[in-house]
């Protein structure tokens, strides 16, 4: 099983791809001065691979940020999975979803509704951790999205 789990900011959008079964991270990075110039990091956590750090990569969007790190996880030469298909969910990191959420949930239009609800009580962050799901929604249709509780 291997999981995504996505940080999102205003402007940038951390990751990991870990199986938690064995413990393995597979790869991890980060995708900053989205909506700017797009400076792109892939770090694979297998021997042999490739990673790339600061790559000028085109990212107007969190979806192309998405797309920026789904293209380099199945990187036929430096990828560390053969298909996307090879991700089984996709967890988010949300900063407040208020008195509503005592754990982690899957996401669907209420819990997202929710976070909205919430923008108040995180209004530098519970925007950018939505446009992080979204985001992820429209790249990635077919994977499961779950949120993610910060620890306190």
């Amino acid at each position: 099983m291997n999981i995504l789990v996505i940080n999102a900011g205003s402007s940038s959008l951390k990751y990991q791809l870990l199986n938690p079964e064995t413990g393995d991270l597979l790869a991890k990075g980060l995708c900053e001065r989205i909506g700017i110039d797009g400076k792109f990091t892939y770090k694979p956590q297998i021997p042999g691979k490739t990673g790339k750090n600061a790559a000028d990569v085109p990212m107007p969007t969190h979806a192309e940020a998405i797309q920026a790190v789904m293209d380099a996880l199945v990187d036929p030469a430096d990828g560390v999975i053969s298909s996307m298909k090879e991700i089984d969910a996709v967890g988010h990191r949300v900063v407040h979803g208020g008195e509503a959420f005592h754990e982690s949930v899957l996401i669907n239009d209420e819990v997202l509704k929710t976070v909205e609800d919430c923008i108040p009580l995180a209004p530098l962050h519970n925007p950018a951790n939505l446009t992080g799901i979204r985001a992820c929604q429209k790249v990635m249709d077919a994977a499961e999205s779950v949120f993610l509780r910060p620890a306190v």
